[in-house]
């Protein structure tokens, strides 16, 4: 006749490592969830990150296009104004001569 005995330091020190083992799976499968929760926050945090990137990229762009616009209207009109100005000083001395030839002759 077999006899298994087991003494109660063993069965005690088998539950007790069933029991760690048991929290150490709880503790994994916690923190295992709370690194997917925190992957998922970093990779929101990155694509609302990367959007801001873009849409202040093309704010610049449009600002940087609205000042070479300005900048091009106020060259066109300088320059148009420069036109007229030469255009004028083209005819002043024929308008002077005009000028001094109606003097001339009513005297």
């Amino acid at each position: 006749m077999i006899i298994n005995y087991f003494p109660p330091s063993l069965i005690i020190g088998l539950i007790l490592s069933f029991i760690a083992i048991g929290v150490l799976f709880y503790f994994n499968r916690q923190l295992k969830r709370k690194l997917e929760r925190n992957n998922k926050a970093l990779l929101a945090l990155q694509q609302e990150f990367t959007q801001y990137q873009v849409d202040e990229s093309r704010i610049k762009e449009k600002a940087t296009a609205r000042m070479e616009i300005r900048h091009d209207n106020i060259a066109k009109t300088i320059q148009k104004n420069e036109q007229l100005i030469n255009a004028v000083n083209k005819r002043i001395p024929d308008e002077i001569k005009k000028c001094i030839k109606h003097i001339e002759l009513s005297r």
